[in-house]
């Protein structure tokens, strides 16, 4: 996925909030002398601004869509949201530099997108548990399509398509390089099929049972799941199916 443009972002966000400034009128027309205010664009321009300013607080601020009111007629909670978006994309370097140890960051909307588009509206109204399965249930899905099995699914399915054996009728494999005859070839399937079959035996069907959210710290842990969960997909995305 494209990295985010700063600058541009930063622009948009300032083109919003110039629209939605609240102007001074004179309405003094027939006598009457009235005084008033109203946001400077047209219902049409502000519209359009605010569409592209929430695509970027999608990137810029995961969450901000939390506790957002139902009526935000004059753009006073989305202009306070684009304000922060704004600082925390002009300081992000600063900010870490000062406030953590340059650790690299995660940005959950650079995840594979199997792991990233069904979940996110969840992620971004906090329900990140609700996130991370259907993580599991769309590359479930995907798998399935790409080797054409309906019949298998979740630790059944991987460990069929990443099983060492050859071919079969209806059961073709995944197959992550050329075998070679090398350890290297063996070791590779052998840890893919290990490391699906933990991720759906580990967070998958426990979680569907014992949702973990409310404990605290479960954003975190929510996305190192969903990190896990991202390069199984990529791993199957990029595999190559082999059929009898």
């Amino acid at each position: 996925m494209t990295k985010l443009n700063r600058e541009w972002a930063v622009e948009e966000i300032d083109q919003f909030l110039h629209a939605t400034d609240q102007v001074g009128y004179d309405n003094s027309a027939g006598g009457v002398f009235m005084m008033g205010s109203h946001i400077r664009g047209s219902e049409t321009e502000v519209s359009q601004h605010a569409h592209v300013v929430e695509q970027i607080l999608d990137r810029a601020l995961p969450s901000w869509s939390r506790g957002r009111p139902k009526e935000d007629s004059e753009f006073e909670w989305l202009r306070d949201q684009a304000s922060r978006a704004k600082a925390a994309l002009q300081r992000a370097t600063e900010l870490t530099e000062k406030l953590g140890d340059n650790a690299p960051d995660m940005d959950a909307a650079n995840l594979h997108p199997w792991a990233w588009e069904n979940g996110r509206s969840y992620w971004n109204t906090g329900h990140f548990h609700q996130a991370v399965m259907q993580a599991a249930i769309r590359i479930n899905a995907e798998t399935q399509a790409k080797l054409g099995r309906m019949d298998v699914s979740e630790t059944a399915l991987f460990n069929e398509a990443f099983s060492l054996d050859e071919p079969k009728d209806n059961a073709p494999r995944l197959r992550l390089m050329k075998d070679d005859g090398g350890k290297t070839y063996q070791n590779l399937h052998r840890g893919a099929r290990s490391f699906a079959d933990g991720l759906y035996t580990a967070i998958r069907n426990p979680g569907m049972h014992m949702p973990t959210e409310g404990g605290g710290g479960e954003e975190q842990i929510a996305l190192e799941q969903m990190a896990a969960f991202s390069l199984l997909a990529r791993w199957i995305d990029q595999a190559e199916v082999t059929k009898v």
